[in-house]
């Protein structure tokens, strides 16, 4: 079989497939802790499964305006106006399945072929893959000195003729750092003078600790949003636990955004109703959820931090928001791929390599499951680093020997 270039150049998810292999595990009986996981282990709002299951009661089930139906658009409007401070029109607004294909749809309308897209790194997995299918080149940006985040100088090195795009995730997946004002500050200035592109992936941005916030892209424009260049992602996934819903949404400039509804168009005919509906409960409804979840992940982050405290030799940054670590064990292993299938093979473990969000010797962790189960990864992953435990390790119902 021939395929296309691009479909033999698009990788697989490392953290889908990281997914699978938990569940293949669990089918099996294996006493698997996955501290891989990318979605809240929460209920989904209270308000989005009503108001789907009255929807879904009227029989109704039809196809659904491409772009969001209105009452979809107000809802995320009255969002962007009391989280961003930022009044937008429904042409500015386009609801998508998921905020992945919300952010696929908009490099779509951006790119021409060979066109450049700047990330910086860690990234989200996807980034590479993604500007890819849309026929443009992932360029990504490390930051000088071991940083987490990037300055203006570390983004401007790699700025050429061919730049198109700059995107940035803050909260970040996989760091959990949430760029400093300065740096957002900088790079929206950065962009409008160079007329780039600005995509800030926001899909974190109330899941930020010790009462702090993640500095958004409007408060450093005096452009008005049909003015800008600047495109926000966003969805319902993370802060309302609804990831199979695949509601996600975009805003920014009319003519951009109707670029990016025809696109769609073609490709779902519009998110589902039902995840319409869903959203709009969620958008409308208690927000006590969200409070919720955020309390709950700022306790299991700290939890995380102090059981990773007593694996001597690790190299921890404290995660401002999100629900992951992104933790430096080269002490003990350069390869994270080797690391990551080592885990999963002797003790049971599943980790993302940071190979695989672009910096290797780094494992993701995430702290968005029990806290019991964060225990009980953190105390196999101490064991089997410890040379000095040679005594057996019990999981599950059976005793693991060392031998290594």
């Amino acid at each position: 079989m021939i395929l296309s270039q691009i479909a033999q150049q698009i990788n697989p998810s490392p953290t889908l497939k990281l997914n699978a292999k938990a569940a293949v595990l669990r089918q099996a009986g294996e006493p698997v802790i996955h501290l891989g996981g990318g979605e809240p282990k929460s209920k989904a709002s209270p308000d989005a499964i009503n108001a789907t299951i009255a929807h879904l009661e009227t029989g109704e089930i039809r196809y659904a305006a491409v772009g969001g139906i209105p009452e979809l658009k107000q809802a995320i409007i009255d969002y962007t106006e009391q989280h961003y401070h930022r009044l937008v029109e429904p042409a500015n607004v386009i609801a998508s399945s998921g905020a992945k294909q919300a952010l696929m749809v908009g490099l779509q309308a951006i790119l021409n072929p060979q066109d450049e897209v700047i990330f910086p790194v860690p990234y989200w997995v996807s980034y590479p893959e993604m500007v890819k299918l849309a026929y443009g080149v992932p360029v990504p940006v490390t930051p000088a000195g071991g940083s987490l985040y990037p300055t203006i100088q570390d983004i401007e090195k790699k700025v050429t003729a061919n730049t198109k795009v700059i995107l940035i995730n803050s909260p970040n997946n996989p760091s959990g750092v949430v760029y400093p004002t300065g740096v957002i500050a900088d790079l929206v200035d950065f962009c409008e003078k160079r007329e780039i592109f600005l995509i800030m992936d926001d899909i974190y941005h109330q899941l930020v600790f010790d009462g702090q916030k993640a500095p958004s892209g409007y408060e450093f424009t005096k452009k008005s949003v049909d003015e800008s260049k600047l495109l926000v992602i966003n969805g319902v996934s993370k802060l309302y636990a609804m990831t199979g819903f695949r509601l996600g949404w975009a805003i920014g400039n009319r003519e951009l955004i109707a670029a990016m509804t025809r696109i769609q168009a073609h490709q779902t005919s519009g998110s589902s109703i039902l995840a319409q509906k869903g959203a709009i409960g969620a958008l409308t409804g208690d927000q006590s959820c969200v409070r919720a979840l955020r309390s709950t992940l700022e306790t299991h982050r700290d939890i995380l931090l102090a059981e990773l405290a007593e694996i001597p030799n690790l190299k921890v940054q404290k995660p401002e928001g999100t629900f992951y670590s992104f933790v430096d064990f080269r002490a003990y292993e350069a390869d994270s791929r080797q690391l990551s299938d080592f885990l999963i093979e002797n003790v049971l473990v599943l980790a993302v390599p940071g190979v695989d969000f672009g910096m290797d010797g780094y494992l993701r962790l995430s702290f968005c499951g029990s806290e019991a189960d964060i225990r009980e990864g953190i105390r196999r992953i101490r064991w089997a680093l410890d040379p000095n435990q040679t005594e057996p390790l019990t999981i599950g119902n059976r005793q693991v020997v060392k031998t290594w």
